[in-house]
């Protein structure tokens, strides 16, 4: 056995120097496939080695997957550990090998790897749906088994000294599996190996068929809206089409059983958690129909912690939609300097745990105006055309970057970055905007309530205003007159003080001059009300009989006033008819007052 692995060694050092591929040898694999949940992940830790006597020093290596597994992977990553345990992670760009067909890529080492060095390597690597159910239709009382079907060995360009893996399960049930070399098996693990001299690119089907009743819950479909406002605001909404990718339900289901027996419907998921930035704040969650008010939030120190419960459980095959938003303050998630401006954010995050998401779209809206856009993602994502989205106040549309990227998992929960200018003085387009919406409108109202827009006349129209014009002139001439007589009283007392009958007579004579003139030109509107057919020509009409009553009683005040001068009235006398007759004028200019306000 040693003699066949030295003379194939030495076959593929040859071969290896004719293709110019590093002669390198994986010394010692510890290979973990994690089985528990509804993902593989395969984690190994490998102890790379550049033979001693190699031609050069190993700049990178060659890394392959496995043939049945390459088309379901989803992340990849590769780490150097440290004496202290430290990590650092490995740059990784996929490759292609002459006469060979699959995945293969090249990962390039922090420093070269000199002949008789070693390395020690972390590579993690997650795949999607590997797992398969089995039965694929399950009743709603039975069980969830499933098929994982991989290689026994690390699959691998360069020979293998020595190797174990080890099978992780999410139960001890285990239906079968495979038994190469013969293996291990401790509750809900299984051990292979050590296997030794293992030859590059071997296979061997390893398989494990064992129950999994953990969430196997997949996003379809996901789209993913950011949008960003200056004035301290982002905006994040995902809209989330959710399956259940487990065994299909097979035959009715039955809510008492579900609530009745723990055991039923064990495969189902019935909520979930999903955890939101910290400083997340009004958070929504609904669907078509509106709000879902079984969800619940919980509010940590390092984020925010919502139990989302769909409206009904969800079984293998049956599908939810939902929408989850909620807004972010800016502050901790856009930087600038001057008029650079860089949004930090993740590109996904987190849904549930384990998650899968087959499509994810995400779309950040940028502020209006914004210039200069670059996009740095921590891994390949395919950029569409920029859109533009339109929303109140905007004029030429705001900036939307659209970016999309299928197979995720929770390891791409990374942060994106977004570099962009704007000009901060457009910032003050939308207050501007505002004010001249409001200038425009009462300009118009202006012009609408003054100009007459009307193609024809309408006498009736006409007619109204006329009255009505007539009748402000009506309500200024009476008002006007009733001063005269305040005017005449004051006449009245100065005559009393001074007892000067020329003060007396001055008054007497301007009163009855105005007076007169006033009630002409009130004489004249009443007969223009009349030519109109207005009723109001009637209530004018009381108004003139009102005041020659008012006048008459004001005349025999003065009269009453210069009999008491010249001592021919008493004073007491005096004073009560002044008394009786002041009690006359007043009811007599409430009527009047009263009319005047029917008019």
């Amino acid at each position: 056995m040693e003699s066949s692995y030295l003379a194939s060694l030495f076959l593929f050092l040859c071969l290896g120097r004719a293709s110019a591929a590093p002669e390198l040898l994986n010394e010692e694999v510890k290979r973990t496939i994690d089985l528990s949940t509804h993902l593989a992940k395969v984690t190994v830790e490998l102890s790379l080695a550049n033979p001693a006597g190699s031609s050069g020093t190993a700049s990178s290596f060659l890394l392959a997957l496995d043939p049945g597994l390459e088309s379901h992977l989803a992340y990849l990553g590769v780490q150097m550990k440290g004496e202290e345990e430290e990590e650092n992670t490995l740059e990784i760009k996929e490759t292609k090998v002459k006469s060979k067909s699959g995945k293969f890529f090249t990962v390039k080492l922090p420093s070269p790897l000199a002949p008789g060095a070693k390395i020690r390597l972390s590579i993690e690597t997650v795949f999607t749906h590997v797992l398969q159910p089995y039965p694929t239709h399950i009743t709603q009382a039975e069980k969830q088994f499933v098929i994982f079907e991989g290689n026994h060995y690390f699959y691998s360009p360069y020979p293998t000294k020595t190797q174990t893996t080890r099978v992780k399960l999410a139960s001890r049930n285990v239906e079968s599996y495979t038994k190469l070399g013969n293996p291990s098996r401790s509750e809900d693990m299984i051990e292979y190996g050590p296997f030794k001299d293992i030859l590059p690119y071997s296979e061997d089907t390893l398989k494990v068929h064992y129950e999994n009743n953990s969430p196997f819950l997949t996003i379809t479909s996901m789209t993913r809206v950011i949008e960003v406002s200056h004035w301290g605001n982002i905006a994040v909404e995902e809209t989330i089409d959710l399956k259940h990718t487990g065994a299909v339900l097979k035959g009715p289901f039955s809510r008492y059983d579900y609530q009745r027996q723990p055991d039923s419907g064990i495969s189902s998921v019935k909520s979930f958690k999903t955890i939101l930035p910290a400083a997340a704040q009004d958070v929504y969650y609904r669907d078509e129909i509106g709000n879902i008010s079984t969800s619940h939030l919980l509010v940590l120190d390092d984020s925010v912690e919502m139990e989302v419960r769909p409206r009904f459980p969800l079984f293998g095959g049956w599908k939810t939609h939902y929408i989850i938003g909620y807004n972010l303050p800016s502050y901790e998630y856009l930087f600038n300097l001057g008029d650079q401006y860089a949004l930090k954010m993740r590109f996904v995050d987190h849904v549930f745990d384990e998650q899968v998401t087959d499509s994810l779209t995400v779309k950040i809206i940028l502020p209006e105006g914004a210039k200069n856009i670059h996009v740095d993602s921590p891994y390949e994502i395919s950029r569409a055309a920029d859109e533009l989205h339109y929303t109140y106040l905007d004029t030429f549309g705001r900036p939307v970057i659209v970016a999309h990227k299928n197979n995720l998992v929770e390891q791409h929960i990374q942060d994106i970055v977004v570099h962009y200018n704007f000009n901060k003085v457009l910032m003050l387009q939308e207050p501007l905007l505002v004010v001249g919406a409001f200038y425009i409108l009462f300009f118009t109202v202006i012009l609408y309530v003054r100009l007459d827009f009307s193609i024809t006349k309408d006498p009736a129209a006409e007619a109204r205003m006329k009255v009505a014009c007539i009748t402000e002139q009506v309500l200024t001439l009476v008002n006007k007159r009733l001063g005269l007589y305040r005017h005449f009283d004051e006449s009245v007392n100065k005559y009393k003080q001074s007892r000067d009958i020329a003060t007396l007579n001055s008054g007497k004579k301007s009163l009855e001059t105005e007076h007169k003139a006033l009630t002409n030109e009130i004489a004249s509107l009443q007969s223009k009300l009349k030519a109109e057919g207005s009723d109001l020509c009637d209530k004018v009409s009381e108004i003139q009989k009102l005041d020659s009553q008012v006048k008459e009683l004001v005349l025999k005040s003065s009269m009453e006033a210069e009999r008491l001068v010249v001592g021919k009235l008493k004073k007491d006398t005096y004073i009560e008819n002044e008394k009786l007759h002041s009690n006359k004028r007043q009811e007599l200019i409430t009527k009047i007052d009263n009319i005047l306000d029917a008019l």
